[in-house]
């Protein structure tokens, strides 16, 4: 769980290892978060083109989003009333995502949304 501030250095860091691990030219779908419109991140895309491109979203379209749909399977699923502690929100939710993981379906269906496509290679 992330729980600092989202900064154009988190951001950028977070590309590096993502590209570094995935050891292919990798495609990022985002939305328009600012961090992600940064001059900073759009000069460290042009300086790593090679290695990653980022796609914006179009502006206010979650239901084009597939981070929006897995922010809704959370909240649908992960039950803060449980939870005593930020420490055990922490632990449901990751639970939950590490099941999720393992339900490819449920996963690829959030790229196929009635109002887009997304590449699934």
């Amino acid at each position: 769980m992330f729980t600092e501030k989202f900064t154009v250095k988190v951001f950028t860091v977070f590309l590096d290892r993502f590209a570094r691990q995935a050891g292919r030219k990798v495609h990022v779908i985002a939305d328009r978060h600012p961090v992600h419109r940064a001059k900073a991140v759009t000069a460290w895309l042009d300086a790593n083109a090679e290695r990653i491109e980022l796609h914006l979203m179009p502006g206010y379209s979650p239901e084009l989003n597939p981070d929006e749909l897995l922010n809704a399977d959370i909240k649908r699923h992960v039950h803060a009333a449980r939870a005593r502690s930020v420490d055990d929100l922490t632990h449901e939710a990751r639970s939950f995502l590490h099941r999720r993981q393992r339900q490819l379906r449920i996963i690829r269906g959030n790229f196929h949304s009635r109002h887009a496509r997304y590449t699934t290679e």
